[in-house]
């Protein structure tokens, strides 16, 4: 009997079991966990920009005076465009031509500064010869008034030896050092002015050309419109407030040299520029010297003076100044008004000059891409039924 043969039962390997997958929270904290990359160029993008944005902002600063120089050198410029074209178009050549009229300013404004130096001098020598008698009847009032017994020798004294004067001299001795600074600064200062307008006068095609040349056609049209625009507007400010100059200056001499009043040449040079060039406060400005010295000669004399600069004024503004800028600079005079504060705030008295020729352009040039409309009858007559409609309250 054979014994049973054992069959053994196939037994296959158990795979291990896998992983258990890991939380859900585990997996966003590990991706949260990881940068993303477009995060360091952002970063350093953002860096450099603010580094570009600093060091744009301190360099501009840095050249505020000379870009607010050239700012003014190209409003020169375009004041004497029309008669640098002029000559130039005679057959002179363009350089010769802005030499000339800068010869011409220069020598009006070197004959301005020489009336009103000797008129200045004049004034100090008398009141430097005069000052004793001043003091001694200031003395004189002050005794009588007060009953004291003051005299111009103690005075005198007592000032020299005072401690203020001793103080205020050596400021004024460490002062020198500063005002010759401030006068060359100055000097330096009209003299860039000078070579960057006559530059800009001299080569003012050529400057054109290079600025078209890297701009399509359409927009080449547009900058030289912009262009001629601002030359029209600017000289015909320059030219109408110069003429107006002239006609005040020449009334005021006449004025002056009616009643008696020294230096009325220099005097009515001064109230000519000033009144006109000098925004706003300009006409008051002028009209203050020749009263100061018209009342050194006789009060009533001050009080007509002063009389003739309130009547020339409103004859001004209301009769010569419409007919002559009227063809060059017609804007509002409210928009004229808020322009010079505008100007002034932001450039000082260099804004104040320019405001009115700059919006004077910018309205022209707008202007001629606005297109205007007639009003229709219904508008029309919807005002006119408003303007009916408003009456004064009655008074009982």
């Amino acid at each position: 009997m054979t014994p049973p043969v054992r069959v053994e039962e196939a037994t296959s390997p158990v795979p291990p079991e896998p992983p258990a997958p890991p939380p859900s929270g585990a997996t966003g904290a590990a991706d949260d966990a990881r940068m993303p990359r477009w995060l360091p160029r952002a970063v350093i993008l953002v860096l450099a920009l603010v580094a570009c944005f600093q060091l744009g902002s301190w360099a501009f600063h840095q050249l505020i005076g000379l870009l607010v120089n050239i700012l003014i050198a190209f409003f020169l410029a375009l004041a004497i465009e029309p008669a640098v074209a002029r000559m130039a178009a005679t057959g002179m050549r363009r350089g010769l031509a802005t030499f000339v009229m800068f010869l011409a300013v220069f020598v009006v404004t070197a004959g301005f500064l020489a009336l009103l130096g000797s008129l200045l001098a004049g004034q100090i020598v008398a009141m430097v010869e005069g000052f004793p008698g001043y003091i001694d009847a200031v003395i004189k009032a002050i005794n009588s008034t007060f009953h004291t017994e003051l005299s111009r020798l103690e005075i005198q004294e007592s000032v020299l030896r005072s401690d203020w004067l001793r103080k205020y001299v050596q400021n004024s001795a460490s002062g020198v050092l500063d005002v010759s600074a401030t006068v060359l600064g100055g000097l330096f200062k009209l003299l860039t002015i000078g070579l960057f307008s006559f530059y800009f006068a001299a080569d003012g095609p050529r400057l054109r050309r290079a600025l078209c040349s890297v701009l399509p056609p359409a927009k080449q049209a547009e900058v030289l419109r912009a262009w001629e625009i601002a030359v029209a507007k600017t000289g015909g400010y320059l030219y109408s407030r110069g003429l107006m100059a002239f006609i005040s200056g020449v009334a005021t001499y006449i004025v002056l040299a009616v009643l008696g009043v020294p230096y009325a040449p220099a005097l009515a040079v001064w109230v000519g520029l000033v009144s006109q060039f000098v925004p706003t406060i300009g006409t008051y400005l002028a009209g203050a010297l020749p009263v100061l010295l018209a009342f050194t000669v006789d009060p009533w004399y001050a009080l007509y003076v002063l009389g003739f600069v309130v009547i020339y004024q409103q004859f001004e503004n209301y009769v010569l100044q419409p007919k002559l800028t009227s063809k060059t600079v017609d804007i509002h005079p409210a928009v004229a008004f808020g322009s010079v504060i505008a100007g002034t705030a932001l450039l000082g008295a260099v804004g104040a000059l320019i405001a009115i020729p700059a919006v004077a352009t910018l309205q022209s040039f707008l202007g001629a891409y606005v297109k205007r409309y007639e009003l229709t009858r219904d508008a029309e007559s919807s005002t006119s039924r408003r303007r009916r409609r408003v009456r004064l309250p009655r008074l009982r």
